[in-house]
């Protein structure tokens, strides 16, 4: 199957305690959920009341995608947003309400997949919901980011549109999983990880030992994660030391996350670990695992638990 950064349950567009930014908070040793719904938990910045999540998504949700200023969730087919309303972001389209099946929330855009159709509103500035026709039938996975999406079609093949349209010769054909970054995307084929975007921070260059067996990606603003064997890799920009990867993240991950500065990942036993920025408590999560989704945002982290109101 398909896997795409801050749309679906992370492991599939988007992880420190600082005291040096540098160390990793794994909370709780629970047995993981083998929950496939749950309620979404948040903490981080408290504008727009962005981390406070609505009645209805605090159980029944699959999926959850932390954008700049909005966040989406998906229950029962039908997408939820709340945060910002700026560019109409929360004012989900009446196709949006039923049958979805992915969802990613970008820098006031957002995006909606259905029966293999790209649905998208909110910000347009750079034709972020402006879709190409090639996106209306055939997707099976939706990426976004900063002021640029990702679409992968049947086949293999990635389309681009918004401020970023170029997609390079590898990508148009056997891709199996896309994620959208700040300037850059990856994407796995054949297992191995491939980028092609703004190279600034060296986040489009892979390290070597990632061109087979990656299971999963995710591009953040100015860096790259991969997980290979339960092993979380990261490279890029390292301001926020958001490639450190702390020991927790180096063994038994399934699922990660890049934000814009921070990763939030899990590990099978249902475990938080998270990493890099912490300017408004992003990396400092008011719950405990066993947790079975994350999403990092812009300064804001969320998960969907099983049972949000479980003590740890």
């Amino acid at each position: 199957m398909p896997l795409a950064s801050r749309c679906e349950r992370v492991s599939l567009k988007g992880a420190v305690l600082t005291v040096s930014a540098a160390m990793a908070l794994s909370l709780c040793a629970a047995p993981a959920s083998a929950a496939t719904t749950g309620g979404v938990i948040a903490w981080g910045k408290q504008d727009y009341a962005i981390t406070v999540p609505p009645p209805n998504v605090l159980s029944g949700v699959s999926a959850v995608s932390a954008g700049s200023t909005t966040v989406l969730a998906l229950q029962g087919g039908a997408v939820f947003a709340w945060g910002a309303n700026n560019w109409g972001a929360n004012v989900v389209p009446a196709d949006a309400r039923s049958g979805v099946s992915q969802i990613a929330s970008g820098w006031g855009h957002e995006l909606a997949l259905k029966n293999g159709k790209v649905i998208a509103w909110g910000n347009n500035w750079y034709g972020q919901t402006t879709l190409p026709a090639s996106v209306g039938s055939g997707v099976i996975a939706i990426s976004t980011a900063n002021m640029h999406s990702l679409a992968l079609k049947q086949g293999g093949q990635v389309v681009s549109w918004g401020t970023r349209t170029d997609v390079p010769a590898f990508a148009q054909s056997g891709v199996t999983a896309i994620s959208a970054g700040g300037d850059h995307n990856l994407v796995l084929k054949n297992g191995g990880v491939l980028a092609w975007g703004s190279n600034a921070y060296g986040q489009v260059t892979v390290p070597a030992g990632l061109s087979s067996g990656v299971t999963a990606i995710s591009a953040g603003f100015g860096y790259s994660l991969a997980l290979k064997d339960g092993r979380v890799y990261a490279w890029g920009q390292n301001n926020y030391h958001q490639i450190d990867v702390p020991p927790a993240a180096l063994s038994d991950v399934v699922g990660i996350d890049a934000g814009f500065n921070h990763t939030l990942a899990f590990k099978a036993n249902g475990d938080i670990v998270n990493w890099g920025s912490d300017f408004v408590t992003e990396s400092e999560p008011v719950t405990c695992g066993p947790v079975f989704a994350v999403s990092a945002g812009d300064n804001d982290s969320f998960v969907l638990k099983e049972d949000v109101t479980a003590p740890c």
